[in-house]
């Protein structure tokens, strides 16, 4: 397999900094490149600060870019003439997909060049490329996939990892998830002190598996070092609720968690919209409640909270949905962009290597019959 990072082009220089130069996969996703740049146009047009790399098919992205005046001098294409469709697997890509532009988005990163990345396609192709060319950060095991779930909350969202990275977690990985997660929550949303739940069938101490309980203690043991409060078990209808900051779970349950919520906020939306179009006087009573029905509209929006964050890896890296339009693309985008505006990588990969230290002596101090 030819290796990319030999045709990397150098990491910027300093004076470069100003702006924030995101990598992004423009062949992936249902919608194809016309979106992806749709939503490209977006975020540029709401924030200077934002440059693009875009790789996939040159012609096709000259052509789309061009017609955006927003995007003028912003973008650099880069000519990838393979793609990684939602049918590849993971494998294939990971053996014989060096020509793609899934590899080369993560590749700016790997260099240096790019702060961020973001890509609409395949999500184990895109997992397994991560951590091929980024590799995991010194004391993670599973690296894990985190969501934004609208919440009561002040900062409006709740996290909640791992939705689908890997669908087995056991104790550790929990307690990396945790702490994990509580580094996004200070540098994404600005919650300073997060609060902490683990997904459980219940919030009682002696429901839920071994591997639950386990994890439960050595959370628990590693909050004030890790510098978030732990709340206990969770349950699901904690998930939007003002109770906690941050969700932890496996990739099963989480993934699982993410559909039936999205599904859902999909369900409302359409039976809001069928209710107020019955009659004469319901399209009335929905003309005097529109500024409302927007707000509304806008707070379950799944478009709003598109883009799940890799966590554990040497760099940053976005999951756009792959129907995602050119809003959800431009959410993503943001979020891409403030994430490496905080530093956020750095503090991360700070976090897990005081975490990695912590876990040891929390687990040491959970197993029975341990002197304290």
């Amino acid at each position: 397999m030819t290796d990319a990072s030999s045709t990397s082009p150098p990491p910027r220089a300093p004076e470069d900094r100003g702006s924030v130069l995101i990598s992004v996969d423009a062949m992936g996703g249902d919608r194809g490149p016309a979106v992806v740049v749709a939503g490209m146009a977006e975020s540029a047009r709401k924030n200077p600060e934002i440059r693009f790399v875009v790789h996939g098919d040159e012609a096709q992205l000259r052509r789309l870019i061009d017609r955006r005046r927003d995007l003028s001098g912003r973008c650099d294409i880069r000519h990838a003439p393979g793609v990684v469709t939602m049918e590849d697997k993971p494998s294939q890509i990971v053996r014989k997909g060096a020509d793609t532009s899934m590899w080369a988005t993560i590749e700016s990163v790997r260099s240096g060049e790019a702060d961020s990345a973001v890509s609409c396609g395949n999500t184990g192709a895109l997992m397994a490329l991560s951590m091929l060319r980024l590799r995991k950060l010194p004391g993670v095991d599973r690296p894990a996939i985190a969501c934004l779930w609208p919440s009561k909350n002040a900062q409006g969202f709740n996290i909640m990892l791992d939705v689908g990275a890997d669908i087995r977690a056991d104790a550790r990985d929990l307690l990396q998830y945790a702490l994990m997660g509580s580094s996004y929550a200070r540098n994404g949303l600005g919650v300073a002190q997060p609060r902490i739940g683990l997904l459980n069938v219940g919030t009682e101490e002696h429901k839920g598996r071994p591997e639950l309980k386990q994890a439960h203690d050595l959370i628990a043991a590693s909050a004030a070092e890790g510098g978030f409060d732990y709340v206990g078990f969770v349950e699901g209808g904690d998930l939007p609720s003002s109770r906690v900051d941050v969700i932890v779970t496996d990739g099963f349950t989480g993934n699982v968690a993410l559909k039936t919520g999205e599904g859902t906020a999909k369900l409302v939306g359409e039976f809001m919209k069928a209710a107020f179009a019955n009659s004469i006087m319901s399209k009335f009573a929905a003309l005097l409640a529109m500024t409302s029905l927007k707000r509304l509209q806008k707070r379950i929006d799944p478009r709003r909270v598109n883009g799940g964050i890799f966590l554990g890896l040497n760099g940053t890296v976005i999951k756009s949905h792959g129907s995602a339009d050119a809003t959800g693309v431009s959410a993503a985008i943001k979020l891409a962009f403030t994430l490496a505006k905080s530093g956020f990588q750095d503090r991360l990969a700070a976090r897990v290597a005081q975490g990695a230290a912590a876990s040891a002596s929390a687990e040491a101090a959970a197993q029975p019959g341990t002197a304290s």
